[in-house]
């Protein structure tokens, strides 16, 4: 993660505007797409809004709401710097900065905001009868069937795992570099699947079930990763053509795509597991509730 980091503050160093196109180096460019920018910016004041009148009520802000804070408001600014910054835009001309992006909004943005919880901020920050028409329609039968469907721990792995691998797939990932609507829905189901997983594993199963999950998840993503960085072949014609103005020939840039997946990436999910899997023994040697169970569903 921290190559990540540093690859997205050289990044920020470029030059500001707006979106997609086909420019060279100077013309790296802020990306205010309003599919992207609204629903961010909305959330946010929602979030900002709810902690204002919880606090209010409450005459202070408690504890959890402080923690719940920090984890939103990290998680949501690094979903800006994937999806607004010009880390997207350059993106589009690179296919390793392109999956520097995927890895920010799934291994880093995703478990942070499901770290924060941040619902019921964001419920308070509803007007009255809007919160509680929301609030009864989340506590609904039929939206929690759909979510307790959804994060069982094994559908919800199934799931991130199928849209990382089915994305990926040459043609498809190729044609979200010239189709916006796409690329839009490549990095929703990247984002849902990725909260969907993360929830799970947090949330909703055992510690070692957790580390387990998160195992599987590192080692096919891996090789993933490691099937696009050795590749003897250029296989994303579209997402490298424009390697060349940036002193990489194509394969190279392919190649360091997959490295970043392979290496970074599963670094992440290395660290998860090895984090549930520490704390699964010390409840299991201190007889705590994970010592008797393994759940996967």
């Amino acid at each position: 993660m921290p190559v990540l980091i540093a690859i997205c503050l050289l990044i920020l160093e470029a030059p500001a505007a707006a979106a997609h196109g086909n420019e060279g180096h100077d013309a790296l460019r802020w990306t205010f797409d309003p599919w992207i920018l609204a629903p961010l910016v909305t959330i946010a004041v929602f979030h900002a809004l709810g902690s204002i009148r919880l606090s209010r009520r409450r005459h202070g802000f408690p504890p959890w709401t402080i923690r719940s804070a920090v984890l939103f408001w990290a998680g949501l600014a690094t979903l800006a710097v994937a999806l607004v910054s010009p880390l997207h835009d350059l993106g589009e001309h690179l296919f390793s900065v392109h999956m520097v992006e995927h890895e920010l909004i799934m291994a880093l943005a995703a478990p942070l905001l499901v770290l924060a919880r941040p619902v019921a901020l964001l419920l308070w920050g509803l007007p009255g009868a809007v919160r509680r028409r929301v609030g009864s329609g989340l506590a609904s039968r039929g939206v929690r069937l759909a979510w307790q469907t959804l994060t069982i721990p094994v559908v919800a792995a199934v799931l991130h795992g199928l849209a990382i691998w089915v994305w990926h797939a040459p043609a498809l990932f190729d044609a979200t570099v010239s189709d916006v609507l796409l690329h839009r829905l490549q990095h929703l189901s990247f984002f849902l699947t990725g909260l969907l997983f993360w929830w799970a594993v947090i949330w909703r199963c055992s510690r070692g079930a957790s580390a387990w999950l998160l195992f599987v998840t590192m080692l096919h993503t891996s090789i993933l990763g490691a099937l696009i960085a050795v590749a003897p072949s250029v296989l994303y014609l579209a997402q490298t053509r424009y390697a060349g103005e940036w002193g990489l020939t194509a394969l190279e840039d392919q190649q360091l795509a997959g490295v970043i997946m392979w290496v970074p990436g599963g670094i992440v999910y290395a660290g998860a597991t090895l984090w549930f899997l520490a704390t699964w023994i010390q409840g299991a040697s201190k007889g705590g509730e994970d010592a008797h169970r393994f759940r996967l569903v």
